[in-house]
C-alpha cells in the first residue's frame, strides 16, 4: 500500500491510498523521491485532457527516485540505484516506430498521461524506461532531468549551431532551460519573457533577455544581429503573439522551432516563410540518447537546474502546488517531496 495523488475531476486531485502490485516480468519497482509539476499536468487539472485521461489518474512524469524491487528477467539493476524515467511507452509495430521513430509512436503510451504516473510512493514501470543516476546528483536536481532532455531534443532538433544567434520565445521552465542547453553549445541566446519574475531568474543565470510588452524585440533582433536576423528562434510560450514574435526575429533561411502547445490554430505569416525560406520544425518528447545528454548536463552544472526549483511540497500537499503554478506569480518549477528521500525507503 502506498499514497498517491490522483486526478478525479476538473480541479480536483485526492490523495489516496493505492494497493501496488509486486513488479512482474520487465517490470521494476521504484520509490519516487521527487515529481515535478508541469504544463501538461496543468492542462490534465483544468479538466483539458479528460478525453484521453483516464480517472482517477495518478500524475506525474518528471521524477527521480530509486529501485526498490526488480521482476523476473530484469538485468542490470538492483535495489538501490538511483534513477529517473524516460516515461514512454511504444508498440514498435506503427509506421513511425518501424522508421525509427519510436518516441513518437502513433500508440504511444506516455506514462503519467495515458498510464498511472510517478506522483505516488511506490510506481512499477517497464525496466526498458530506466535512466540511470549518478550516485554525486542529487535526487531534488535530477527530478528535471525530463524537462533537460525536452531542451536538448529540441535544440537538436533546430540544429543549433556554435556562434548561431538564437532568440526563445517564452521564458518558463522549458524555455530556460532551452536557453542553457543553446548556450551550452556554442550559441549566443536572447530570452523573450513578459514576467519580471522570470527574466530576473533567467539574468542570474546569465541570459540576456527581453521584455515584449517594453521594447520592439524585432528591432533588437535587427541590432543584435547587424540587420540579418536571427539564426534560430523558439516558440515556447503557447501564445499567437509568440508565435508572430518568433517568425519575425528569423533572418533569411532561419528555423522556427515550435516547442509549445497550441490548443488552437494561430495565424502565421506564410509569406515570411516564402519570402526568407523559413524552415519550420516541430520538436516533440525525446528519445534515450537526449535523456542521456540531460543527465551529464544536470550532473555537470552545465544546467543549473537547482536554480529552478521555486518550493518543495509535500506528496498530501500536493493541490497547492497546481494551486501555485496555476496562480502564476513568482513561481518557475514545484517539486513534490514523495518521502522517499535520498534513500528510497519511504512509508
Amino acid at each position: 500500500m502506498s499514497l498517491a495523488v490522483r486526478y478525479v475531476s476538473a480541479r480536483t486531485l485526492e490523495t489516496a491510498v493505492v494497493e501496488g502490485a509486486p513488479p512482474g516480468a520487465g517490470e521494476v519497482e521504484l520509490a519516487p523521491a521527487y515529481v515535478g509539476v508541469c504544463g501538461t499536468d496543468l492542462h490534465i487539472f483544468h479538466g483539458d485532457m479528460d478525453a484521453r485521461v483516464a480517472v482517477p489518474a495518478v500524475l506525474g512524469h518528471e521524477m527521480s527516485g530509486r529501485v526498490v524491487r526488480v521482476g523476473a528477467g530484469v538485468e542490470g539493476w538492483a535495489p538501490g540505484d538511483a534513477v529517473t524515467v524516460m516515461p514512454l511507452r511504444w508498440d514498435d509495430t506503427c509506421p513511425a516506430c518501424q522508421a525509427g521513430h519510436q518516441h513518437v509512436c502513433q500508440h504511444l503510451d506516455f506514462i503519467g498521461i495515458d498510464s498511472p504516473g510517478a506522483m505516488q510512493q511506490r510506481w512499477t514501470v517497464p525496466a526498458a524506461t530506466l535512466v540511470r543516476l549518478p550516485d554525486s546528483l542529487a535526487l531534488d536536481r535530477a527530478a528535471l532531468v525530463e524537462p533537460t532532455a525536452v531542451a536538448v531534443h529540441d535544440v537538436g532538433r533546430a540544429g543549433v549551431q556554435d556562434g548561431e544567434k538564437v532568440v526563445v520565445v517564452g521564458g518558463g521552465p522549458v524555455g530556460v532551460l532551452i536557453a542553457l542547453v543553446a548556450r551550452g553549445v556554442g550559441a549566443e541566446v536572447r530570452l523573450v519573457e513578459l514576467s519580471a519574475h522570470r527574466r530576473l531568474l533567467a539574468e542570474e543565470l546569465g541570459l540576456r533577455t527581453w521584455d515584449p510588452a517594453a521594447v520592439d524585440v524585432s528591432e533588437l533582433v535587427r541590432e543584435w544581429t547587424g540587420d540579418a536576423g536571427a539564426d534560430v528562434a523558439f516558440e515556447v510560450s503557447g501564445a499567437a503573439a509568440g508565435v508572430e514574435s518568433a517568425v519575425d526575429v528569423l533572418g533569411v533561411r532561419g528555423r522556427l522551432c515550435l516547442v509549445a502547445i497550441h490548443s488552437q490554430p494561430r495565424e502565421v505569416n506564410l509569406h515570411r516563410f516564402f519570402w526568407r525560406e523559413l524552415t519550420l520544425v516541430g520538436a516533440r518528447l525525446y528519445d534515450r540518447a537526449d535523456f542521456e545528454r540531460a543527465v551529464a548536463l544536470v550532473a555537470d552544472g552545465t544546467v543549473p537546474v537547482e536554480r529552478l526549483i521555486s518550493k518543495v511540497v509535500a506528496l498530501d500537499a500536493a493541490p497547492s502546488a497546481f494551486e501555485a503554478l496555476e496562480g502564476g506569480g513568482d513561481v518557475m518549477k514545484i517539486l513534490v517531496d514523495c518521502g522517499n528521500d535520498e534513500t528510497g525507503a519511504g512509508a
